[in-house]
């Protein structure tokens, strides 16, 4: 099998297996239901409760955990392959934490403004989070664990001025911490049509980028070399890495680790390109994020399970594997 047809061969089997999970989504909630009566509410949007449970809860919920997941990894493989860093991700880079900090700030202090612009005010969060890595950073001249530790440093502090908020936000508060525990009850087609634009914007950008993608994997002096605009395309990357996150954040809340986890699960089936790559990272993001989302509301049912708490047992060993594989290859670059 020539490395085209193994990519697009895996890509079908893990849509396949996502596809499986929502197909499983459908049967869990407060009323359980058999395959048969699920394949006849979605053959009949009109039949009685059922119907309503299917159309109207559990497979918009379902479509909008497989696009934030999809979203979220593609997230987190441009940050990667911007600064070619294995631990960038957009919760661990100071993305999503900046996209947090002005959505609660906007809904504590200027309740007026309209959800609508929820998306482009977390861009503008999630690029003053990434700018403030890139600066503790160094300029991204500072080797990978640094920039990582930056990162999380970011991260705290705008968690601790969104944590600050909510304190000074009194009696509206406890419904945006319903919101920062992350998940997707109750969302339902208007939240997919709301995040849709900001997630097809950002794919289609990555999509058209595919070429200078895998340039950039062979370094800036390569990429420089092989006459790539650096000053152009890396900021270009960025703002689609972060409108993904911008689209995603204000319906599903912050979702730990998927961004970081779904990159390195595709980098090990070895896609052909970074047009697989991307196709890869979008099924199993979906696939991981949806995943999570049937654990969160089946394994404590009829009572729901933040979502991240799941990301968090796929995505922190990921994490802390990936963290002292690099303290050690720098261990013996030192001794030797």
């Amino acid at each position: 099998m020539n490395p085209s047809s193994r990519s697009a061969f895996l890509t079908v089997i893990i849509s396949a297996a996502a596809f499986a999970v929502a197909v499983l989504g459908l049967l869990i909630g407060a009323k359980p239901m058999t395959l048969a009566e699920a394949l006849a509410a979605l053959a009949s949007p009109n039949r009685g409760t059922d119907g309503i449970i299917v159309w109207t809860l559990r497979m918009p919920r379902s479509i909008a955990a497989f696009l934030a997941g999809g979203a979220l990894a593609v997230s987190g493989f441009l940050l990667q392959s911007i600064t070619r860093n294995p631990l960038a991700a957009p919760d661990l880079t100071g993305v999503s934490s900046g996209a947090v900090a002005a959505i609660v700030s906007t809904f504590v202090f200027l309740p007026t403004i309209s959800s609508f612009y929820y998306p482009a005010i977390g861009m503008a969060g999630g690029l003053a989070g990434a700018s403030m890595t890139i600066w503790v950073a160094r300029g991204g001249r500072a080797s990978t664990l640094h920039t990582a530790l930056g990162g999380i440093t970011v991260a705290l502090f705008l968690n601790a001025i969104s944590s600050y908020v909510l304190l000074r936000g009194g009696p509206q508060s406890p419904s945006v911490l319903f919101w920062l525990s992350g998940g997707f009850q109750g969302r339902s087609w208007p939240q997919i049509m709301y995040m849709l634009p900001w997630i097809i914007s950002g794919l289609a950008v990555a999509l058209a980028s595919h070429r200078v993608i895998g340039v950039l994997a062979l370094g800036d002096e390569v990429a420089a070399g092989m006459g790539v605009n650096l000053s152009a395309w890396k900021p270009l990357l960025l703002l689609a890495a972060i409108g993904l996150v911008a689209g995603v954040t204000p319906v599903a809340g912050p979702v730990a680790f998927i961004g970081l986890a779904a990159p390195h699960l595709v980098r090990l089936l070895r896609p052909k390109d970074s047009v697989w790559s991307l196709m890869l990272n979008i099924a199993i993001g979906g696939g991981l994020l949806l995943t999570a989302d049937v654990l969160a509301r089946s394994v404590a049912a009829p009572r729901e399970i933040p979502v991240s708490i799941f990301t968090a047992l796929i995505g922190g060993p990921i994490f802390i594997y990936l963290a002292q594989r690099r303290e050690t290859s720098m261990s013996r670059g030192a001794l030797a």
